[in-house]
């Protein structure tokens, strides 16, 4: 907490670190940084919420032109110097308004859920595994493998196309250990141009943290090389997405113990799990179309989500909300050795926050109430028939943003953790790209239609 930091002292260090300004970077409703640099001088007032904005003025934030300011409080435990830019200190934050928890501000919602996890006497681990392009942006605005080389059919751990990208992957993987992240393991993508970055599990709240300098540092460092790094869900069409799995546990908050790890032979289905384990995987199938809407949030998001479509294979990415062992066609995956599973619907332009409140309190709740999630899916599901599907009580998950905001709407659930007004200003702002994209004349429609008819 805060409080418990003498921000005196700790201005004085960071100053004899060269800081001269700091940043408290909160979220908007897509998960992108927004802040005012304050200089050190100032960062006593910064704490105590000095710097404040105009809500209406972004994106999901809430508020009429005539309503209070919200202010931003930097979380001081979250501090990064920038390796490239040193005079800057970041720091993730919450918004507040007239002192409190501005329940719109989606970092505030985590925290709620967190809360609500520790009264039943756990805490919330996450891992996110970040996939993500490093493009080459044309005078057209269009996006090209900047790699002449790297254009296997199959590039997927290919160490030349690795090894040709290794100015930026070094600076990346340099920065995740220096800022003591952990980083275990990094690869050439299934895509060409495509890579990937696993880093050590944490606290929800700290990998959530993690996720956003992520994004906004690899995109710095490719900005360096003259070139793009996208999270965009699917740049291509005929190669596979970004996705941003979350890899989930609860752990006991008085032990530390995973509370969802037993020896797969005390696992009547052998996967590895505790009871406590499926009953959370129960409550997150229970509202997995609703789910989507914040795990897949864009409209480029159910590109990425099919069987198959332009590429040669198929997808890997899910359709369906179901759960498995190490079976990738399902959305929900419980890989070898149990003692954690795998949302794989999230990708790459998640809001890690809000994803991580309704995911959670998905989960908490099918622990609450005891539920089922019926027996793992472990064939093929891309190959299923119509009616084997249905014999098997297995549902689609939304196959577009309309399908998944429509199933978020129609969710009350989403209310009971969002509160109304966030809830309603996700679906306002997922409704108006909706509708935008609809009303957009593309490219290929241009193509298909205007000589045909």
């Amino acid at each position: 907490m805060n409080s418990e930091i003498d921000v005196k002292q700790l201005q004085a260090d960071w100053k004899s670190k060269g800081v001269k300004y700091c940043l408290g970077a909160y979220v908007d409703i897509h998960g992108i940084p927004k802040g005012k640099f304050v200089p050190i001088d100032h960062l006593g007032h910064m704490v105590k919420g000095s710097e404040l904005y105009t809500g209406y003025a972004l994106d999901g934030l809430g508020q009429r032109p005539n309503d209070d300011e919200i202010a931003s409080v930097p979380d001081l435990n979250s501090a990064i110097q920038l390796p490239w830019q040193p005079e800057v200190m970041w720091m993730a934050a919450d918004n507040t308004l007239h002192g409190e928890p501005y329940e719109i501000n989606t970092r505030v919602a985590l925290k709620k859920a967190l809360e609500q996890a520790e009264e039943m006497g756990f805490g919330f681990n996450l891992g996110i595994e970040c996939e993500l392009f490093v493009l080459k942006e044309e005078a057209d605005g269009s996006l090209s493998v900047p790699d002449p080389d790297d254009k296997l059919t199959k590039p997927c751990y290919d160490v030349q196309s690795f090894m040709n990208r290794f100015e930026w992957l070094d600076k990346m993987a340099t920065t995740i250990n220096d800022l003591g992240w952990d980083l275990y393991s990094l690869d050439h993508e299934d895509a060409n141009g495509q890579y990937e970055f696993d880093f050590q599990y944490s606290d929800a709240l700290t990998m959530c943290d993690r996720f956003i300098f992520f994004r906004y540092m690899a995109k710095h460092y490719a900005k360096e090389e003259g070139l793009l790094a996208t999270f965009m869900p699917k740049p291509f069409a005929d190669k596979t997405g970004n996705g941003a799995h979350f890899n989930m546990s609860l752990f006991d908050k008085e032990t530390g113990e995973n509370v969802f790890k037993c020896d797969p032979k005390d696992d009547p289905r052998g996967l590895g799990l505790t009871e406590i384990g499926y009953q959370f995987i129960a409550g997150v199938l229970k509202h997995g179309p609703a789910l989507c809407a914040v795990f897949s949030p864009t409209v480029n998001s159910y590109k990425r989500l099919i069987r198959q479509g332009d590429m040669a294979t198929f997808s890997w990415a899910p359709v369906f909300n179901s759960f498995g062992s190490n079976n990738r066609t399902n959305s929900l995956r419980v890989p070898m050795g149990g003692g954690r599973f795998e949302s794989r619907n999230a990708d790459g332009a998640v809001n890690p926050y809000l994803a991580a409140a309704l995911v959670l309190s998905a989960g908490l709740q099918g622990i609450k109430e005891k539920l089922n999630p019926g027996e793992a899916q472990e064939e093929n599901l891309y190959e299923l028939t119509e009616e084997q599907r249905q014999a098997k009580g297995i549902e689609f998950l939304p196959q577009n943003l309309g399908e998944a905001v429509e199933a978020f709407a129609a969710d009350p659930f989403v209310e009971e953790v969002l509160g109304s007004e966030l809830r309603n200003e996700f679906i306002r702002y997922k409704k108006q790209e909706w509708d935008e994209y609809h009303k957009t004349v593309s490219a290929w429609e241009i193509k298909r239609y205007s000589h045909l008819f």
